[in-house]
């Protein structure tokens, strides 16, 4: 059962996502909320494993609540679902460790599809907020950086992250037991200095690492 809290302004929109979720096997919603003034309290209190996160919201608004979060909690999933699919609000939040970015326009099946896979450890993204970050990236005009003393198994695990490998997948590709490829990611953690998977897959492109 994957257990969701759902922070979005616009009411049908929070009921619609409330009911289609619970009425999906597997998925049950905790409770919804209108922003994020509360929402450490809120985390303790539910404990989620996916959070779906609107970005405009009145009073503390997503890319916030994202922040407060990661300062605390870099286990639960954070899969962005707005109406933004603009440059700053992409690399806001995969900056400050969102685990996907979804469009509010995505199908319903899809958007189930997506949330199961944030869950699993993918970072998935509507198609067109790829190729946004594909040509954000791109642009950016940066030599080829540092290695950060990055292994040589350290950087094909960090190849694979980027390329949207879960822990399972890259664990399967390098025939290691997944408690290594935790141990792998920690270290890569630790040596880029950041706290998540996307955080990891943003300096990776930006520093040009693989």
């Amino acid at each position: 059962m994957i257990k969701l809290l759902i922070y979005e302004d616009n009411p049908q929109l929070r009921e619609g996502l409330t009911m289609l979720l619970n009425g999906s096997d597997g998925f049950e919603v905790l409770a919804s909320f209108k922003n994020c003034s509360n929402v450490l309290q809120e985390l303790r209190i539910y404990k989620p494993d996916v959070i779906l996160m609107d970005i405009d919201m009145p009073g503390s608004d997503g890319i916030e609540g994202l922040k407060q979060i990661r300062l605390v909690d870099n286990e639960v999933k954070i899969l962005m679902l707005t109406v933004f699919d603009d440059n700053k609000n992409v690399f806001e939040a995969i900056s400050n460790g969102a685990n996907g970015y979804v469009l509010k326009k995505t199908p319903p099946a899809k958007l189930i599809e997506y949330i199961q896979e944030a869950n699993s450890g993918g970072a998935p993204m509507t198609s067109s907020i790829a190729t946004q970050v594909l040509k954000m990236f791109s642009s950016l005009h940066s030599e080829k950086g540092e290695n950060y003393n990055l292994s040589e198994r350290e950087k094909q695990v960090l190849h694979l992250l980027v390329n949207g490998y879960s822990y399972k997948m890259i664990s399967a590709e390098m025939f290691i037991a997944i408690d290594t490829v935790r141990s792998h990611i920690k270290k890569i953690y630790e040596k880029l200095h950041v706290n998540s998977k996307s955080e990891a897959v943003a300096k990776a492109f930006k520093d040009r690492i693989v």
